[in-house]
């Protein structure tokens, strides 16, 4: 979509939001507090990552929209260089010497390598799909390379590029941590690991995670740390002895009616704490507090003397300061798991420390005596002084200052502010802008009726009514109304900022699909598979309805019609078997399935969930044919 198409959906949105009225909040948007704003098409730096050089003088920044690795006096904070990258860069790395920087190119499948002394690009090496972290074993012998769409680390050559293999990882593999010494990494993952098989209750389970292990001399996986009704898992944290660990996750309450969150919690903002200073098991603590939250744990650091944790919460744009001894203490009293307590964090959360606009990763001085912290959306680098726990600087990067109503509606998307207490933002169940992988009940109709799956929100914006039951004519009223009422329990976004939020959504392109070919060409399966896609008759000769055909529900160029069918997934807790008809892009990325996730591979859909044939005609299918259509599915 061009920028100009942009300017005039802006215009249309106001429109729209314009028909709520302002309300109460006439006259009071935070947008206008926050001072320039611009309808001009503008690029951020949207830093995400930081390091320092092995010599302490520099400071290297990952930028992430501007795709840039920003290098910075790290005395004076002054700009020392920029070196372009790869499409929405998400991770990097130093070789154990210093002398390379690896960076992880998510959409381009890619890894940029850069000479240190020179600060130039010396090689691109391809990897797997959407790389997202990386770290080099301390011989210089291997970079692992977590991949977010494969699930896996590949193992490449740290001299050549070459992948060697690969290791299974959790869903969404995104973040990873190396241990002071080297010899461990620590791998999480954004999305909960999908069970085995379905359920006749659709995906009411709690969730699944794991901090996947690996042996960095061998390139194996040496363990995988269980992270139980844990779905949202970010960066690690290793102590200088290696006694203590610490993993920043969200743990979900979806199981129970969202109503719930006027009381406390639809998300818990908690740490996971494991090795020799907690004891055999791990154990899952609290950050949040009643009536104050550390609304989405994402950078995670402890100093070199083991006195303070620090967490960076993006929703709540602070950074939470932990007392370690306190915090080991009250471990070791409790006994047991006490994550469910709001009064327990008060016994070792020292300071909450305001920061800026998402913050995300955060790094210490090798004296451990500050604190920097990359806020995303801001373009700032805030640094605290970690024997005052006081913020001691904000450091600007270069860039626009103007704030585009683009960016204004990013933020108003990751923030925790309008909710409740402020304890959820649009990003805890789109994560990154996407999805979480999890069933909710929202409750509009009935405490424990329709309970659904949440879905993707890139390409969204021509996808009008909005809803499995296609209650909401449009995003306004999706991300306005219906959003107050049922996620923050609040009145809360003015009319200028809900349309900021529904252009930043409507903004959302799709990633590059992995499935498609560069020549967009298909394969042979892939070929047979849009023949079943779009055939008329069975395998039997028998003429297939128009309304049973793949080809009717899921036409147009998203693979939908937009409309209401009935395709047998109705449950016990469904009010209506009637559901909109699911758009196809990027289809793979997706799961579970059905309307309530109760189909956790595409498989499923149709092998355990379409006994009538009311999901297309396919019980006459072969497995290869139904391995074909899939093949075609995943390429949409």
């Amino acid at each position: 979509m061009s920028w100009g198409a942009q300017g005039r959906l802006l215009a249309v949105s106001l429109l729209v939001a314009a028909q709520f009225g302002a309300g109460p909040w006439a006259g009071k948007t935070a947008r206008a507090s926050a001072g320039a704003t611009t309808s001009e098409p503008l690029v951020y730096a949207s830093p995400v990552e930081i390091l320092f050089s092995p010599d302490g003088g520099r400071l290297y920044v990952l930028c992430q929209q501007s795709g840039e690795v920003r290098v910075l006096d790290a005395a004076t904070f002054k700009p020392m260089a920029t070196v372009a990258v790869g499409n929405v860069p998400r991770g990097f790395a130093l070789s154990p010497d210093g002398a390379r920087l690896f960076v992880a190119n998510s959409w381009d499948d890619s890894v940029s390598v850069i000479d240190t002394r020179s600060l130039q690009v010396t090689a691109t090496w391809p990897v797997g799909a959407e790389p997202s972290a990386l770290a080099a074993d301390p011989a210089g012998k291997f970079l692992f390379v977590t991949n977010r769409i494969s699930n896996d680390v590949a193992v490449l050559d740290a001299q050549t590029g070459t992948e060697e293999k690969r290791l299974a990882a959790g869903r969404g593999a995104s973040y990873m941590t190396a241990s002071a010494d080297g010899s461990r990494l620590y791998v999480t993952h954004v999305y909960p690991i999908l069970p085995a098989h379905g359920s006749a209750l659709g995906n009411r389970t709690p969730p699944e995670s794991e901090i996947t292990v690996i042996d960095t001399a061998r390139a194996v996986v040496a363990d995988r740390i269980p992270l139980h009704s844990v779905a949202g898992v970010f960066h690690v944290a290793i102590s200088a002895d290696g006694r203590l660990g610490a993993v920043a996750e969200l743990h979900p309450k979806n199981l129970v009616p969202l109503a719930h969150l006027e009381h406390g919690w639809a998300f818990e903002d908690t740490l996971t704490l494991f090795g020799a200073d907690v004891g055999a098991q791990p154990i899952e603590i609290p950050l949040d507090e009643l009536e104050r939250y550390a609304a989405r744990p994402f950078g995670i650091a402890i100093t070199p003397d083991k006195s303070r944790l620090y967490v960076s919460n993006g929703g709540s744009e602070m950074v939470t300061a932990i007392d370690v001894s306190r915090l080991l203490r009250t471990v070791q009293a409790r006994g047991q798991s006490f994550v469910e307590d709001l009064s327990a964090s008060a016994n070792y959360v020292v300071a909450r420390i305001a920061v800026g606009h998402d913050p995300r990763g955060a790094t210490l001085t090798p004296n451990g005596r500050r604190l920097f912290v990359a806020n995303r959306l801001d373009d700032t680098i805030s640094v605290i002084d970690t024997r005052t726990n006081r913020l001691a600087a904000t450091i600007p990067l270069d860039g626009p200052k103007k704030i585009s109503v683009l960016r204004y509606g990013e933020q108003t998307f990751y923030t925790a502010r309008y909710s409740f207490q402020g304890q959820i933002g649009c990003a805890n169940c789109h994560i990154d802008s996407t999805f979480d992988g999890l069933t909710w009940d929202l409750e509009p109709d009935g405490f424990g009726v329709d309970i659904v799956e949440n879905k993707m929100l890139e390409g969204v914006k021509d996808l009008a009514p909005y809803k499995w039951n296609g209650a909401n004519p449009n995003l306004p009223t999706e991300c306005g109304p219906r959003t107050e009422k049922y996620f923050w329990r609040s009145e809360s976004f003015d009319d200028l900022t809900l349309a900021d939020l529904v252009l930043y959504i409507r903004s959302l392109q799709p990633r590059p699909n992995r499935w498609q070919s560069t020549d967009n060409q298909l394969s042979a399966a892939q070929e047979r598979g849009k023949q079943i896609f779009e055939r008329t008759q069975d395998n039997f000769g028998k003429p297939i309805p128009e309304e049973n055909r793949c080809s009717y529900c899921h036409s147009g160029v998203q693979g939908t019609n937009r409309k209401l069918f009935d395709v047998g997934s109705k449950k016990p807790t469904d009010s209506s078997g009637l559901l909109k008809t699911p758009q196809l892009t990027n289809v793979a990325l997706t799961a579970p399935y059905l309307h309530d996730g109760s189909a956790p591979t595409l498989e499923e859909i149709w092998t355990v969930n379409n006994p009538a044939d009311k999901h297309g005609r396919t019980n006459d299918l072969t497995k290869n044919q139904l391995n074909d259509l899939i093949e075609y599915l995943r390429m949409r």
